[in-house]
């Protein structure tokens, strides 16, 4: 345990930056899984709406550094290549 304010303080604020990060990853995993189940699915539209819905998502995590701008860019076009794929 930390003895000098300043690391109490630092402590108290890794806690909290842990838990908002770990929010918003989880938020960008739900999105992601809705566009993996309406590609399962094979709904198109379904998928294209949910892709709509995931993209921004994923570039605010990339904006907020809880991903990596590279990962956030190759899941984005990993998804929009597998939607594209199913609307053919």
């Amino acid at each position: 345990m930390p003895n000098i304010a300043s690391a109490k303080k630092r402590t108290r604020t890794t806690a909290k930056r842990e838990a908002i990060n770990h929010s918003r990853k989880t938020r960008i995993r739900g999105y992601v899984r809705k566009v993996e189940e309406a590609i399962a699915s094979g709904d198109a539209k379904a998928a294209q709406e949910a892709l709509k819905a995931a993209e921004p998502e994923i570039m605010r995590g990339v904006s907020k550094g809880v991903v990596h701008k590279n990962t956030g860019s190759r899941k984005v076009s990993r998804l929009s290549k597998r939607v594209a794929k199913l609307a053919k």
